[in-house]
C-alpha cells in the first residue's frame, strides 16, 4: 500500500525543458563555486528538510505548514514551484489543483475544469496555468489526504496558496526570530510542460532568489527538479547547489520528450552519477534507492547509491519519511491500521546510519528527534 501511494503521489513529479535555456539568464560569479553543504561530509549533522513544510500537521504547502516545520528546527523548507497565467510562481505539488484548494466548490470557475496531458499523462482538473495570481489568491488550501490525515482538515479554509515571494519572505522573518538561518529548497515542477506553454519557470525563479540576495553560494538555498535540461540550464545562472531528483523506474520527462532512452536507474549507476556531478551537487532519490525494501516490505540492505554518489562528490537526500503506516517499511509500523503512526524515528535512524546528507520528511520534528537523540 506504502508504495502504491507513494508511487500516486509523485507519478507526474517529473521536470525540465531545452525551450527555457535562452531564457535563464547568467548569474554573477562562478556557478559552479557552491555551498559547503553542497559537499558530502561537510556537516555534523544530515539536514532535515521540511517536506512541503510540515505537511504532516497542515495542508502542505501554505504558509503555516512552512512557518510550523521551521519551528520544529526543519533546516530548509520545501516549495514546490508552478506558474499562474500571468507568469508568477506559486507554491503547489502540481500544478492541477483540485486536491490541495477548494477550487472544485467554487462555481465561478466551474467552467475553468479541463483535461489537460501533462508529461504524457492525462490529467482533468483546474490547473495553476489557467488562473491569475488574483484568481488564485480567492481559493483556500485544504488537506490533501483526509483519510490518512483527518487532523488536518481542521485547517481547511484557512490558508491561500503561497507565491514564491511569500515564501521567502517567511523564512527571512523566521529567522531573524529564531536566530538561525531557515533555507529554502524549491523545485521546479513540470519545467518541460511549463515553458511549452510560454510560461518557462526558471527565469522568474533566478530573477526572485536574485532579487532577494539569495543567489550566492552562501545562501541557503538548494533548488531542485527531476528533468535535467534545467539544472543545467541553471547551473550557469545559480550559484547555489543544485539537486537531481530520481525515481526508483521511468526516466526524466525531458529525456521523453527529446527521445533519449536513458532511465533513472542509468543515472545513479557510478557512470551516471559522474554524469550528474557535472551540472548537479546533489542527488534526490526516492528512499528504497538507498534501503530497499524486503519481499515483506522491511527494510532491506542498503544499496551502494550513498557510497557511489559520495564518491562522485554529491550529496544524497532522500524522500519521503512519513510517520503514517502507510508509509513505512513493514517493520516499522505500529499496526494494520494505514493513518496510525508508526516508527518513522526508527526508519530515519537506518537512513541516517547509511551516512545521506539528508532527509525530506513530512514529520519534521521527528527527523529531528532521530538526528539529534
Amino acid at each position: 500500500m506504502a508504495n502504491s501511494l507513494l508511487s500516486r503521489f509523485l507519478l507526474a513529479a517529473t521536470a525540465t525543458t531545452l525551450a527555457c535555456l535562452a531564457v535563464v539568464p547568467p548569474a554573477a560569479g562562478a556557478p559552479g563555486d557552491r555551498a559547503d553543504e553542497a559537499r558530502p561530509g561537510a556537516r555534523p549533522h544530515p539536514l532535515v528538510i521540511g517536506h512541503r513544510g510540515a505537511s504532516g500537521y497542515r495542508p502542505e504547502h501554505t504558509l503555516a505548514s512552512y512557518e510550523l516545520a521551521a519551528r520544529m528546527g526543519a533546516d530548509y523548507i520545501e516549495p514546490d514551484l508552478v506558474a499562474t497565467a500571468d507568469g508568477v510562481l506559486v507554491a503547489r505539488h502540481e500544478n492541477e489543483i483540485s486536491s490541495t484548494t477548494d477550487v472544485a466548490e467554487r462555481p465561478e470557475f466551474a467552467d475553468r475544469e479541463t483535461t489537460k496531458t501533462i508529461d504524457g499523462y492525462e490529467v482533468t482538473g483546474w490547473f495553476t496555468e489557467d488562473f491569475t495570481l488574483a484568481e488564485l489568491k480567492t481559493l483556500r488550501a485544504k488537506e490533501r489526504l483526509p483519510q490518512l490525515r483527518p487532523d488536518n482538515t481542521r485547517f481547511d479554509g484557512r490558508y491561500e496558496v503561497p507565491t514564491f515571494q511569500e515564501v521567502i519572505d517567511l523564512t527571512q522573518r523566521l529567522s531573524r526570530e529564531l536566530g538561525r538561518d531557515i533555507g529554502i529548497y524549491p523545485e521546479t515542477k513540470h519545467p518541460s510542460y511549463f515553458a511549452s506553454l510560454g510560461l518557462p519557470l526558471e527565469p522568474p525563479l533566478v530573477r526572485t532568489l536574485t532579487r532577494n540576495g539569495l543567489n550566492h553560494k552562501n545562501a541557503k538555498v538548494f533548488v531542485q527538479s527531476f528533468e535535467v535540461s534545467n539544472l543545467k540550464a541553471l547551473d550557469k545562472a545559480l550559484r547555489v547547489p543544485l539537486v537531481q531528483l530520481v525515481w526508483k523506474d521511468g526516466q526524466p520527462y525531458d529525456f521523453t520528450d527529446r527521445g533519449d532512452d536513458r532511465t533513472y536507474a542509468d543515472m545513479v549507476t557510478p557512470g551516471g552519477l559522474a554524469e550528474i556531478a557535472t551540472y548537479a551537487d546533489g542527488v534526490g532519490p526516492e528512499k528504497t534507492m538507498v534501503i530497499g525494501w524486503d519481499d515483506d516490505d522491511s527494510l532491506d540492505a542498503p544499496s551502494d547509491l550513498v557510497p557511489d554518489a559520495h564518491d562522485a562528490g554529491l550529496v544524497v537526500h532522500p524522500y519521503t519519511f512519513r510517520a503514517e503506516n502507510a508509509f513505512l517499511p513493514s517493520d516499522h509500523r505500529s499496526s494494520n491500521h494505514p493513518a496510525e503512526h508508526g516508527d518513522v524515528t526508527g526508519e530515519l535512524r537506518a537512513y541516517y546510519d547509511v551516512g545521506v546528507d539528508g532527509v525530506f520528511t513530512d514529520h519534521p520534528d521527528l527527523g529531528v528527534a532521530a538526528r539529534d537523540d
